[in-house]
């Protein structure tokens, strides 16, 4: 359950479960400044229990193991950058695919600037010993974003598929996600699933060399290179 969610129902919950939201929340926000300290593999049930001033076996009840603390940290973040990529270009009309997209790509370099370690969580490498259930919350927030995005580059397709390159197969792409693909968006073709995966590549680039520290020292305007990119992006796909 995202942050948004929790918010929404705890009008209608008792003191004491609000009380154990609350402390669910802290739990979460503790567990990633540990990252922050100290990288994925820092995360530490028993370190939290001992910030909270609670016993492990206490914390254990809001969190049975480690991966169980980590897909709710990531399922969360996924579902809170979703909301906001979607908000943004729902916030454009349809008959703006170029403008729809610029929105996607703008609010995601604005969340991962406002959440740097969520977003190090959710598109970082991987962490040490974690193994997300398959098919769990983590996968299916995760498809959420991805979704979005292919039906954003799917409605620019028609005046997109004239710039790229020949025709592209479903072979040249991974069998788990051109299943995903075919379930959520039965009508894509694969080049412009294809066209999808380049564009994230876009926009994502940029954001996570910022996020790393690598473009300060080169740029004197993040936020006008990125705009800059963004735009190229979509003058690249005939929108503008």
């Amino acid at each position: 359950m995202s942050i948004d969610e929790d918010e929404r129902v705890a009008g209608v919950m008792s003191r004491r479960e609000r009380l154990r939201l609350e402390a669910s929340r802290e739990i979460q926000a503790i567990a990633l400044r540990q990252m922050a300290e100290g990288g994925p593999g820092a995360i530490s049930l028993r370190g939290i229990a001992r910030e909270m001033g609670m016993t492990a076996r206490a914390i254990y009840s809001y969190f049975p193991t480690r991966d169980a603390l980590i897909t709710a940290l990531i399922s969360g973040i996924a579902a809170s950058l979703a909301e906001a990529v979607e908000t943004a270009s729902n916030a454009v009309p349809d008959t703006d695919p170029g403008g729809r997209l610029l929105a996607w790509g703008q609010a995601l370099r604005e969340w991962a600037l406002a959440h740097p370690e969520s977003f190090r969580l959710f598109y970082g490498h991987p962490i040490p010993g974690y193994q997300p259930p398959e098919d769990g919350p983590v996968d299916q927030t995760a498809r959420r974003v991805c979704r979005e995005l292919t039906r954003l580059v799917a409605a620019a397709w028609p005046q997109a598929r004239h710039r790229q390159p020949e025709e592209t197969s479903w072979s040249v792409l991974h069998p788990d996600y051109v299943a995903k693909i075919q379930a959520d968006l039965p009508d894509v073709p694969p080049a412009a699933a294809a066209l999808a995966l380049r564009v994230w590549g876009r926009m994502h680039g940029l954001v996570a060399l910022e996020i790393d520290g690598h473009i300060h020292p080169v740029a004197g305007n993040p936020a006008a290179l990125h705009h800059a990119e963004m735009l190229d992006l979509v003058r690249s796909l005939g929108l503008a």
